[in-house]
């Protein structure tokens, strides 16, 4: 029997992405190997659903200062992280697949160390993934994250940061990483609000005081 191939409800898209239903894994898959050397191009894929997205800069602009809010709290706290960046993740057993905008091991860095082939069904998932979502989109990406068993998600659409943390399947919003405890949701949307008015090297600067500052204070309490 023929599936049917179609496009979602056009109010539902917007001009940096693409709704499509009636997808088999077989084709999803075919499209990941297919697209590698397009990193630009993100495929959503939840049984038959496949959404295919084009960040724009802004989404790149911020996934990069989450990521580097990440990095430099990390490397201050002397933490050690494997960052996997958009790769690709998928199950095939669960139907599903998506690439973060960014993704860490952290508390779990150690098991995956020097693996070039993560199998999700063998190996924890990332610790923690980033999500920017200033160009709505169609397809909710919480559930996949969800079932592939992702501690914890930081969510930001343009003007708010939502931290998401795994308990018993199901997100529940929380004001403090769980992952990195170092950081509050506040602190993050503060950083997040004044690298809009700072040249970003200056700005991470001033993040990292901030973090060295904090540690320092950690420890003398």
């Amino acid at each position: 029997m023929t599936k049917t191939l179609t496009i979602a409800d056009p109010s539902t898209l917007n001009s940096s992405s693409l709704l499509l239903r009636g997808i088999r894994w077989e084709t999803y898959h075919a499209l990941v190997k297919d697209l590698e050397p397009e990193p630009s191009k993100r495929l959503t894929y939840d049984q038959g659903v496949l959404e295919i997205m084009v960040p724009l800069p802004p989404h790149e602009q911020y996934k990069s200062r989450l990521g580097r809010i990440v990095e430099v709290t990390t490397e201050e706290a002397a933490i050690e992280i494997a960052s996997l960046g958009s790769t690709t993740w998928n199950r095939e057993d669960l139907s599903k697949g998506l690439e973060p905008d960014e993704c860490y091991y952290i508390q779990n860095e150690s098991q995956i160390r020097g693996q070039s082939k993560i199998d999700l069904t063998i190996a924890p998932p990332p610790d923690l993934a980033i999500e920017i979502d200033i160009t709505r989109k169609s397809l909710d990406r919480l559930p996949i994250y969800a079932a592939f068993g992702v501690p914890e998600v930081w969510r930001f659409d343009g003007q708010e940061l939502h931290i998401y943390s795994l308990t018993n399947g199901e997100y529940c919003l929380q004001e403090t990483s769980r992952v990195l405890p170092l950081l509050n949701r506040s602190d993050i949307l503060r950083f997040l609000v004044s690298s809009n008015t700072q040249g970003e090297t200056s700005w991470i600067r001033e993040f990292r005081r901030w973090v060295r500052l904090k540690l320092e204070m950690m420890a003398n309490s």
